[in-house]
């Protein structure tokens, strides 16, 4: 790469980061109050409901139901129901952490799979898969058990941003057949939006929000802040482009360097160089306007340019040609020499806020030292 180049795919890189670290608000909740009033007013969400929310005496014969189906023993399912029950109305237990736990001791499939949650996340979510072992004896559990207990096992993973694991493990579930209807929805659609797959994620926050007045408030609040967020998303925008990289993170986040992470970084190349090169065209075309018609919008007013508006890219003074990354070696991703660095960016500082500097330093930084 040369050092031209360098210097251009560096402030890709640097732009993007900064934009990463405005947006990792949003993966902590933090949106803004007009979001909530944006998603409140979706004419979809004013259906009638698809699921509805079971009470411990439903919950409790869907459990009695399900052992039935399997062949317990009518003296184990009296037991493991009644600890069901106590475990909801005296110990204020969560549903699917009560389901799990007093179905455990009558069914070994379940209690396998609560081991080897325990002794590693993954390797749980591992089990769901039809290559493995222990697949069969999943199941083999009767549907509602199924349902029930992949959705406790991809809230576990979501709830550790292990959005790639938790998809396999919840994305067929029915959210009816679960004992937890609003957790399958809140839980799936949450993997959905992190993985900016828009149509799922609307598909399932909105069918939750179907029956917002029955859902845990953080689900209902949470669901509309996410809708709110993921609905003006478009391809190849540079919104789209800062999630990207966002997700590029949270992967270095958890020590991942595979081909999957590879993919992600070329990707996020290649689209900030179309992106560049869509911009570079623009100004050509309102150069030769403003050449053509001697002046135009944005031409100088008495030897002083317009301010730039705060949704405009600036800096994209390079060539638009970025090379392919060779993602093995890893060179250049972040990692520019000081001078070069430096040198970007002061470019970029040019037309971002000052008090943003450290938050890019910050991401390049990070980026540096997670690929040496």
């Amino acid at each position: 790469m040369t050092r031209d180049t360098a210097a251009s795919s560096g402030q890709c890189v640097l732009k993007s980061g900064f934009i990463a670290a405005v947006v990792s608000f949003f993966a902590l909740g933090m949106l803004p109050v007009s979001s909530l009033r944006s998603a409140a007013a979706d004419d979809s969400l004013e259906r009638r409901a698809s699921w509805d929310l079971y009470d411990a005496a439903a919950m409790s014969q869907m459990l009695r139901k399900s052992l039935d189906e399997f062949g317990v023993a009518p003296d184990d399912m009296d037991h493991v129901s009644e600890q069901f029950l106590a475990a909801l109305e005296q110990n204020d237990a969560d549903p699917l952490d009560a389901y799990v736990q007093s179905v455990r001791p009558v069914l070994s499939a379940v209690s396998n799979l609560i081991s080897v949650a325990d002794q590693g996340i993954i390797q749980a979510a591992a089990l769901i898969d039809p290559n493995q072992p222990g697949y069969a004896d999943i199941e083999a559990l009767p549907k509602s058990m199924r349902a029930s207990l992949r959705t406790w096992l991809g809230r576990q993973l979501v709830r550790q941003r292990l959005y790639d694991e938790a998809l396999p493990v919840i994305a067929e579930v029915e959210a009816a057949e679960s004992i937890d209807p609003a957790a399958t929805l809140f839980y799936r659609g949450a993997c959905y939006h992190a993985l900016l797959m828009k149509k799922e994620a609307l598909t399932d926050l909105r069918r939750l929000l179907e029956n917002e007045d029955k859902c845990p408030v953080r689900f209902s609040r949470t669901a509309k802040m996410m809708v709110a967020d993921i609905k003006p998303l478009k391809e190849d925008s540079l919104d789209e482009i800062s999630r990207l990289m966002t997700d590029v993170t949270r992967r270095l986040d958890l020590g991942r360097a595979s081909d999957d992470v590879q993919d992600q970084e070329q990707k996020i190349i290649d689209k900030l160089t179309k992106l560049i090169e869509k911009i570079e065209e623009q100004q050509q075309q309102q150069q030769q306007q403003q050449q053509a018609g001697g002046g135009g919008q944005g031409s100088p007013k008495n030897g002083k340019s317009s301010p730039m508006q705060d949704s405009q890219i600036g800096g994209a003074s390079g060539n638009g040609d970025v090379d392919r990354k060779n993602l093995e070696d890893r060179d250049g991703w972040g990692n520019l020499p000081p001078a070069e660095r430096q040198q970007a960016l002061q470019q970029i500082s040019r037309d971002l806020p000052t008090h943003y500097r450290e938050a890019i330093e910050a991401y390049f930084r990070k980026l540096a030292t997670d690929n040496k």
